[in-house]
């Protein structure tokens, strides 16, 4: 089981920067895929981006390339999310998550199956 906490949400004006953190607790954090996800009022949850247990290989949304950039710290058991050029369509509640295998690849960010959750952070962009 992993506990998955996150924080550094807020309010921000358009084409400013927040970073978001992903705090873990329990079993080996270092050997699992970390992702971030959000989702807007009434919108779907969506996927952000993903970064492997090694750092290796990076996924991310297209709306986010070139803005967002994630990032891990496994001595430190979190994750991060640094936003930049923020716009008032990143507002949402954003989500990490882990899979449950160990030292996994994946070809593409659509086939990790995620099995722990965080409980959300808020990010509001105004414009």
């Amino acid at each position: 089981q992993v506990q998955l906490v996150e924080s550094g949400g807020g309010l921000v004006q358009a084409g400013g920067s927040l970073r978001l953190s992903c705090a873990a607790t329990g079993r080996p954090f270092s050997k699992y895929t970390v992702g971030w996800f959000r989702q807007a009022p009434g919108k779907e949850r969506e996927f952000v981006a993903a970064v492997i247990w090694s750092s290796l290989r990076r996924y991310y949304a297209d709306s986010v390339k070139g803005r967002f950039t994630i990032s891990r710290d496994n001595a430190k058991n979190t994750a991060f999310l640094q936003m930049n050029s923020l716009k008032p369509e990143d507002t949402a509640v954003y989500y990490c998550a882990t899979d449950s295998r160990w030292y996994s690849d994946y070809s593409d960010a659509s086939a990790i199956d995620y099995a722990y959750w965080g409980q959300g952070t808020q990010v509001t962009v105004s414009s």
